[in-house]
Protein backbone atom coordinates (compact mmCIF):
# COMPACT_ATOMS: atom_id res chain seq x y z
CA UNK A 1 0.00 0.00 0.00
CA UNK A 2 1.44 3.41 -0.77
CA UNK A 3 0.81 6.91 -0.61
CA UNK A 4 1.97 10.66 0.07
CA UNK A 5 2.49 10.14 3.67
CA UNK A 6 3.49 5.98 3.03
CA UNK A 7 3.22 4.17 6.20
CA UNK A 8 6.01 1.41 6.84
CA UNK A 9 7.46 0.26 9.61
CA UNK A 10 8.25 -2.89 12.44
CA UNK A 11 10.81 -3.83 15.46
CA UNK A 12 9.38 -6.13 17.49
CA UNK A 13 10.12 -7.16 21.21
CA UNK A 14 8.31 -8.81 23.72
CA UNK A 15 5.30 -6.85 25.39
CA UNK A 16 5.28 -4.74 27.99
CA UNK A 17 2.98 -2.97 30.48
CA UNK A 18 2.18 0.25 30.39
CA UNK A 19 4.39 2.74 29.17
CA UNK A 20 6.00 5.38 32.22
CA UNK A 21 6.22 7.87 29.76
CA UNK A 22 4.74 9.57 27.40
CA UNK A 23 6.42 9.14 23.77
CA UNK A 24 6.49 11.62 20.38
CA UNK A 25 7.63 10.72 17.46
CA UNK A 26 7.12 12.27 14.13
CA UNK A 27 6.56 10.35 10.93
CA UNK A 28 8.20 10.68 8.09
CA UNK A 29 6.42 13.59 6.37
CA UNK A 30 6.64 15.76 9.63
CA UNK A 31 3.39 14.96 11.05
CA UNK A 32 3.58 14.61 15.25
CA UNK A 33 2.66 10.94 16.73
CA UNK A 34 2.15 10.56 20.47
CA UNK A 35 1.78 7.37 22.48
CA UNK A 36 -0.78 7.40 25.06
CA UNK A 37 1.50 5.97 28.92
CA UNK A 38 -1.56 4.42 30.27
CA UNK A 39 -3.59 2.96 26.65
CA UNK A 40 -0.72 2.43 24.69
CA UNK A 41 -3.08 4.20 21.82
CA UNK A 42 -1.23 6.82 19.35
CA UNK A 43 -2.42 9.86 18.17
CA UNK A 44 -1.00 11.84 15.15
CA UNK A 45 -0.98 15.77 14.95
CA UNK A 46 -1.12 16.93 11.45
CA UNK A 47 -1.60 21.54 11.28
CA UNK A 48 -3.07 21.26 14.77
CA UNK A 49 -5.77 18.77 14.13
CA UNK A 50 -5.30 15.23 16.21
CA UNK A 51 -6.92 11.95 15.28
CA UNK A 52 -6.04 8.08 16.12
CA UNK A 53 -3.08 7.10 14.02
CA UNK A 54 -4.47 4.30 11.62
CA UNK A 55 -3.25 0.45 11.87
CA UNK A 56 -0.50 -0.39 10.09
CA UNK A 57 3.12 -0.16 10.14
CA UNK A 58 4.73 3.66 9.90
CA UNK A 59 8.54 4.52 9.98
CA UNK A 60 9.73 7.74 11.88
CA UNK A 61 12.07 10.17 10.81
CA UNK A 62 14.84 8.85 13.39
CA UNK A 63 14.40 5.36 11.35
CA UNK A 64 12.58 3.94 14.40
CA UNK A 65 9.41 1.83 13.27
CA UNK A 66 6.42 1.92 15.32
CA UNK A 67 3.35 -0.75 14.21
CA UNK A 68 -0.01 -0.13 15.46
CA UNK A 69 -2.27 -2.83 15.76
CA UNK A 70 -6.18 -2.13 16.21
CA UNK A 71 -5.57 1.73 17.38
CA UNK A 72 -2.90 0.21 20.00
CA UNK A 73 0.94 0.61 19.24
CA UNK A 74 2.67 -2.78 19.49
CA UNK A 75 5.12 -1.93 22.14
CA UNK A 76 8.74 -2.05 21.17
CA UNK A 77 12.15 0.01 21.56
CA UNK A 78 10.97 2.44 20.02
CA UNK A 79 8.06 3.35 22.58
CA UNK A 80 9.24 2.20 25.44
CA UNK A 81 13.03 3.77 25.50
CA UNK A 82 13.04 6.96 27.26
CA UNK A 83 15.19 8.84 24.50
CA UNK A 84 14.46 8.93 20.79
CA UNK A 85 16.39 5.94 18.84
CA UNK A 86 19.49 6.86 16.63
CA UNK A 87 18.77 5.47 12.91
CA UNK A 88 19.06 1.66 12.83
CA UNK A 89 22.58 0.50 12.72
CA UNK A 90 23.41 -2.51 10.09
CA UNK A 91 23.00 -5.86 11.57
CA UNK A 92 25.07 -8.57 10.86
CA UNK A 93 22.79 -10.33 8.28
CA UNK A 94 21.96 -7.03 6.29
CA UNK A 95 23.62 -8.02 3.13
CA UNK A 96 23.48 -11.51 2.96
CA UNK A 97 22.33 -13.16 -0.04
CA UNK A 98 18.46 -13.78 -1.00
CA UNK A 99 17.90 -17.84 -2.15
CA UNK A 100 14.21 -18.03 -3.56
CA UNK A 101 11.99 -16.00 -1.31
CA UNK A 102 12.60 -13.23 0.33
CA UNK A 103 11.51 -12.88 4.27
CA UNK A 104 9.03 -10.45 3.56
CA UNK A 105 7.45 -12.78 0.55
CA UNK A 106 7.79 -15.73 2.81
CA UNK A 107 6.03 -13.58 5.37
CA UNK A 108 3.57 -12.86 3.39
CA UNK A 109 2.76 -16.25 1.80
CA UNK A 110 2.35 -17.71 5.44
CA UNK A 111 0.24 -15.22 6.68
CA UNK A 112 -2.48 -13.93 3.27
CA UNK A 113 -1.82 -17.89 1.92
CA UNK A 114 -0.03 -18.68 -1.69
CA UNK A 115 -3.17 -17.74 -3.70
CA UNK A 116 -4.18 -14.80 -1.16
CA UNK A 117 -6.79 -17.32 0.48
CA UNK A 118 -6.46 -15.28 4.11
CA UNK A 119 -6.27 -11.83 2.76
CA UNK A 120 -9.13 -10.70 4.48
CA UNK A 121 -6.75 -11.25 8.00
CA UNK A 122 -5.54 -8.84 9.92
CA UNK A 123 -1.78 -9.19 9.63
CA UNK A 124 -1.93 -10.26 5.50
CA UNK A 125 -2.14 -5.93 5.29
CA UNK A 126 0.89 -5.12 7.48
CA UNK A 127 3.19 -8.02 5.90
CA UNK A 128 2.13 -6.61 2.39
CA UNK A 129 3.38 -3.33 4.32
CA UNK A 130 6.82 -5.05 4.69
CA UNK A 131 6.93 -6.44 1.74
CA UNK A 132 6.66 -3.25 -0.03
CA UNK A 133 8.91 -1.74 2.30
CA UNK A 134 11.52 -4.83 1.42
CA UNK A 135 10.77 -4.19 -2.04
CA UNK A 136 11.68 -0.65 -2.23
CA UNK A 137 15.11 -0.99 -0.07
CA UNK A 138 15.84 -3.76 -2.76
CA UNK A 139 14.80 -1.45 -5.73
CA UNK A 140 17.44 1.39 -4.23
CA UNK A 141 20.05 -1.51 -3.67
CA UNK A 142 23.11 -1.81 -5.72
CA UNK A 143 22.83 -5.61 -5.44
CA UNK A 144 19.29 -6.34 -5.33
CA UNK A 145 19.18 -10.28 -4.25
CA UNK A 146 20.90 -8.90 -0.77
CA UNK A 147 18.71 -8.88 2.57
CA UNK A 148 17.58 -5.24 3.82
CA UNK A 149 16.82 -3.74 6.97
CA UNK A 150 13.32 -5.07 6.49
CA UNK A 151 14.07 -8.06 5.19
CA UNK A 152 15.27 -8.59 9.07
CA UNK A 153 12.26 -7.31 10.26
CA UNK A 154 10.29 -9.80 8.42
CA UNK A 155 12.84 -12.86 9.19
CA UNK A 156 12.28 -11.69 13.08
CA UNK A 157 8.18 -11.60 13.81
CA UNK A 158 7.62 -14.32 11.37
CA UNK A 159 6.94 -16.58 14.18
CA UNK A 160 4.88 -14.15 15.97
CA UNK A 161 1.19 -16.39 15.58
CA UNK A 162 -0.45 -12.98 17.38
CA UNK A 163 0.45 -10.63 14.59
CA UNK A 164 0.58 -12.90 12.06
CA UNK A 165 -0.95 -15.65 12.11
CA UNK A 166 -0.47 -18.63 9.56
CA UNK A 167 -2.97 -18.94 7.03
CA UNK A 168 -5.02 -22.17 7.71
CA UNK A 169 -6.46 -22.33 3.76
CA UNK A 170 -3.44 -23.11 2.80
CA UNK A 171 -2.63 -25.67 0.07
CA UNK A 172 0.03 -28.21 0.91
Amino acid sequence: MKSMARILLLLLLPAYSALAVARTFHLQDGAAVSVDPDTNRATVTRDGVSTPLWDGAHRMQDGSVLIINRGVAVPNKAVLEPEPLPPPEIQEWEGAPIVGYSPCEKLVRRVCGKEDQCGQVEGCNLARQLLDMEEDERAASENRNRMTYTSGQCQTVITDASLFPLCAQQDH
